[in-house]
């Protein structure tokens, strides 16, 4: 190495000198290269996304079916409790990264030319199951906190829980548009901060011997760089999650996976 050869080549470091010092010795750790991206790359993220999932429909299947069945959870927590709904709503679409570990494992080995397997996918936190569990707690602390500032949104707009009598539709009148404002304003600092720590963290963390802290500063580090494809990134996901979930979430069973799968080739094409 180089920083070897000149420690050799210094007559000052010599046995009259001691120890050379251990900057001197080994060199820094390389930094995580990001690579330039293009505003036209999450189109082909999501192009790759669907080759990897027809090429393991019946992988994707099953994870797109969880996820459908997932949405209709929410629906019945909605009848309960709506403030929680949105916030839940929300952060199921930015969580999905922590949800599609199978879908990358998936990704990952066809990548490598081999054949992808559904055990194996289901395994897959199992070889990283500290930092995935380390970063999991950040995001369900965050969830939280969101969940929580929905709350208060919700107690200074209303007198009490509002009755929405099960149509959300009842958001959009005129007299709560303080409410939209302010849950809109909560909402974007949550997703925002959500997804600029989780975007490539996950796969990331799966894919290389990092831990979850440097992994979520890597994805902070490329949403601030590169930020206008990342929120065209952000900006499909969500228009693709929502245009599934109308139909009663069933399109879902396909767009999840197909995101899934993609986010993992996001991953790819931005970290070198």
């Amino acid at each position: 190495m180089r920083a070897e050869a000149d420690v050799e080549a210094d007559p000052a470091v010599g046995a009259g000198s001691g120890p050379a010092p251990a900057s001197a010795a080994a060199p820094a750790a390389s930094p995580i290269v990001l690579r330039r991206l293009d505003l036209a790359d999450p189109l082909r993220w999501l192009a790759l996304g669907w080759r990897d999932f027809t090429r393991a429909p019946l992988i994707g299947l099953f994870y797109g079916g969880c996820f459908m069945v997932m949405g209709w959870a929410l629906l019945k927590v909605f009848e309960h409790a709506p403030a929680y709904t949105l916030a839940l709503s929300a952060g199921f679409l930015l969580l999905g990264p922590f949800l599609c570990l199978g879908l990358y494992r998936v990704s990952q080995r066809l990548e490598a030319g081999e054949k992808p397997d559904f055990g194996d996918s289901l395994l897959a936190w199992d070889t990283r199951t500290a930092q995935l569990g380390i970063f999991g707690f950040v995001l369900l602390v965050l969830e939280m906190l969101w969940g929580r500032a929905t709350l208060v949104v919700f107690a200074v707009s209303f007198e009490g829980m509002p009755d929405f009598k099960g149509s959300l539709l009842a958001l959009l009148d005129p007299e709560n548009l303080a409410f939209i404002v302010g849950w809109g304003a909560v909402g974007a600092l949550f997703a925002g901060l959500i997804f600029s720590v989780s975007v490539v963290a996950i796969p990331m963390i799966l894919h290389r011997q990092t831990d979850a802290v440097t992994a979520g500063l890597t994805s902070l580090r490329l949403v601030l760089t590169q930020t206008g494809v990342m929120l065209t990134w952000g900006a499909l996901i969500v228009l693709l999650v929502v245009l599934a979930m109308l139909p009663w979430f069933a399109g879902l069973l396909v767009v999840g996976p197909v995101l899934g799968h993609a986010s993992w080739h996001a991953y790819r094409a931005a970290v070198g």
